[in-house]
């Protein structure tokens, strides 16, 4: 194990110190959002990226330990376990070198070679490696006849097919051409026979005749070309070229030192290459290929779903929320400034669907609900009918002059949310098409407490989703979640079950048991309350306590990020300030002044203290807590609406990004359609990944490229003139 923490500390140049301790906190059932933030002195300041590194690192060593452990017993209980294999396993760094030395005797069906082996043909194969000349291998051939091998040329052949599969099984020559396919092999893709009847409105048409090499094909066509094969619309195959094909021929005949039967040899090599070598490859290859782009997508998919998480809420806003539609109308939901519903209706606006009367109503209705409940904020769902709704609302604000601005939302996943058991919970009473209006809207006023709620795959800001593997992205996605929930902190006494479940140390179970305790006993008085909640023992206790904050409770130490665990030093740092936690509690802005000039550095060493730990229990007595939102651009705001008619090539605007992809970004500029800003227009300068520059939520200033009216498709560009 000492091994292991020291190579993982030499790879990601860190201290063993920091490796070792670290993984000594994870294994004791540590978080890695608890470590980063109470734990700085022992994992010297790690942050969660580093600790989740190391994390993932040491797991895979681990598991590479476990399949070395593993494959050198499967060789033993087959009885072929030699020295040299042995030392060979030991020396292996990667998973793959391992799957390499094991591959010649991992169980699988009965191979022609092996047919060949039980007839006694092993010995002319070792002959074929050592004979002068051909005549040679005949005349020993003849030595090999039998009642199963019937004549010269059967027995040759058997002899070579042991050969191609001694090649095959090679471990070097596997992992040489392996490495060869990904640097110089090519991928080929077909239309399929069935091309023409599946694929209707060629969408993969690009396909259809089209080759690039693989160490150039970019992630989101590798999981284009994978979805096309699966639906059966495109044929796909990797190679080599003639000029590379000849070159690993002679990697592997350059070893038969023997000159006088190359043409053997070259009739061996080829078999096993076409034969056994070369199929095998290309299935690995596909699957490195596959996982690299799966990672790459996953990993696009978590930067924008973080990014969306920590948009700033609007709080305190008045809402009324639109989900908009056409013959259903429009679903209304008017949720007040805490977030709490009030009622519902739905309006039918839509001028080529809906009588005069209708939108006559429809009207009167807005302007009523603006003026009754002091709407702040109309919220309009970017769906099905959201321009025409947007259009509508943006003429009835301009014609009333109403003090209400309205913003477009994006409302993926609230249909999905709205069918929920968790809606069915928190509005059992009320219809799905309200609950996913109330979702619209309420996800303006606080984005990160909504959208926990809703399967991360269903909000609109990933590529591919659906196409990866679903574990490992659930996986991925959930540790996102949990580093949001957790930097930011929640109410004890107001977040959701859905919300409370990524808080560090809290499950789904004990999630539900806080909100069952509190519906009981009434709001949290103290974080101690929480060990009388059903589950809650003492290491989850002190795993979740800090993250979870009660504004109005018994402690005022219980509004903020120090832990109850170093409660003792806050009060000590207190009384060295000359205060009380109770005199600072009533004279909160006079303590304040009085603790600026606190040397909290002394404090921490005449004390024996951590000096990080006595750093952020002084920043958090000094200033309220902070919202790390509230950093991030908050939404924009529009009161009138844009036409692509009102577009010119060369006009400038301000857009809110919605999805940053490996080959641009798309950008709400106020139309239909979100518009592209292709990667090669994001700037002068080259841009190798979207993502380094631009983020969901974002809020950027554009030109307009080209306009396709037809296509209603909007090209942008932040190019310099």
């Amino acid at each position: 194990m000492e091994k292991i923490f020291e190579q993982v500390a030499k790879e990601l140049e860190l201290s063993p110190v920091q490796v070792i301790n670290t993984m000594q906190l994870l294994d004791e059932g540590a978080t890695v959002p608890f470590i980063a933030r109470y734990r700085k002195e022992v994992t010297n300041n790690l942050d969660e990226i580093e600790i989740g590194k190391i994390l993932e690192t040491v797991t895979y060593q681990r598991n590479l330990e476990k399949r070395k452990e593993e494959v050198i017993r499967l060789i033993e209980e087959q009885g072929k376990l030699t020295d040299e294999i042995v030392k060979s396993v030991a020396l292996a760094t990667k998973l793959q070198e391992v799957e390499d030395i094991y591959f010649p005797y991992r169980k699988k069906r009965k191979t022609k070679a092996d047919t060949a082996k039980e007839r006694g043909l092993e010995p002319l194969s070792d002959y074929i490696l050592e004979a002068v000349s051909n005549e040679a291998v005949t005349e020993k051939a003849k030595d090999f006849i039998t009642e199963e091998v019937s004549n010269v040329d059967e027995a040759i052949e058997g002899a070579m097919l042991i050969l191609a599969q001694n090649i095959s099984e090679t471990p070097a020559y596997r992992e040489q051409i392996r490495e060869m396919m990904l640097n110089k092999g090519v991928i080929t893709t077909k239309e399929s026979k069935k091309a023409k009847e599946l694929d209707i409105k060629k969408v993969y048409s690009d396909y259809y005749q089209y080759s690039e090499s693989i160490s150039k094909i970019p992630s989101h066509r590798i999981l284009a070309v994978n979805r096309g094969e699966s639906e059966e619309i495109l044929s796909v195959s990797i190679g080599f070229e003639n000029e590379v094909r000849t070159r690993v021929e002679r990697l592997i005949l350059k070893d038969f030192k023997n000159k006088n039967l190359q043409d053997i040899y070259q009739k061996i090599v080829v078999d096993a290459l076409d034969r056994l070598i070369l199929p095998s490859i290309e299935r690995e290859v596909r699957n490195i290929l596959t996982d690299k782009a799966e990672k790459e997508a996953i990993k696009v998919f978590k930067e924008n779903l973080k990014n969306l998480l920590m948009q700033p809420p609007l709080r305190e806003k008045s809402i009324l929320a639109l989900d908009p539609g056409y013959r259903t109308g429009c679903k209304v939901a008017i949720i007040d400034k805490n977030g709490f519903y009030v009622e519902n209706d739905v309006f039918f606006l839509i001028e080529e669907m809906h009588t005069p009367k209708q939108l006559e109503t429809a009207e009167k209705k807005i302007v009523n609900y603006v003026n009754k409940y002091n709407i702040d904020i109309i919220v309009i769902g970017n769906g099905t009918a959201s321009r025409e709704t947007e259009n509508f609302v943006a003429n009835v604000i301009k014609k009333h002059d109403l003090s209400a601005k309205y913003l477009i939302s994006n409302e993926a996943g609230a249909s999905i949310y709205s069918a929920s058991k968790i809606a069915a919970e928190e509005f059992p009473d009320l219809d799905v098409t309200v609950r996913g209006a109330i979702s619209i809207g309420r996800r303006v006023q606080d984005p990160l407490a909504e959208l926990v709620k809703i399967d991360p795959k269903s909000i609109g800001v990933g590529m591919y989703q659906h196409d990866v593997n679903q574990g490992r992205l659930d996986e991925s996605l959930e540790s996102v979640i949990a580093y949001v929930v957790n930097s930011v902190g929640v109410n004890l006494n107001t977040a959701s079950w859905a919300l409370l479940s990524h808080i560090s140390g809290i499950k789904r179970n004990i999630a539900k048991n806080i909100v069952d305790y509190r519906k009981e006993n009434g709001n949290f008085q103290n974080r101690k309350e929480l060990l009388r909640v059903k589950g809650i023992g003492a290491k989850a206790y002190e795993q979740m306590a800090g993250f979870l904050v009660i504004v109005d409770g018994e402690n005022i130490l219980d509004n903020t990020i120090i832990h109850p665990e170093s409660y003792y030093i806050a009060e000590e740092l207190l009384t060295e300030a000359g205060l009380t936690v109770g005199e600072y509690r009533v004279n909160l802005n006079v303590a304040r002044e009085r603790l600026k000039g606190f040397d909290y550095n002394k404090f921490a060493k005449e004390k024996g203290y951590g000096a990080e730990t006595v750093k952020d229990i002084y920043e958090a007595l000094i200033r309220d807590r902070r919202d790390p939102r509230d950093s991030f651009e908050k939404p924009l705001l529009k009161s009138d609406i844009l036409k692509i008619e009102n577009l010119q090539p060369g006009m400038e605007l301000e857009g809110t990004v919605r999805n940053v992809v490996k080959f641009g970004a798309f950008i709400d500029i106020g139309l239909k359609n979100d518009a592209l800003l292709h990667i090669s227009e994001i700037s002068n300068k080259f841009i190798d990944d979207p993502s380094k520059v631009l983020s969901v939520g974002q809020i950027i200033k554009v030109r307009i490229k080209d306009i396709d009216k037809e296509r209603e498709r909007v090209g942008l560009t932040k190019k310099e003139k």
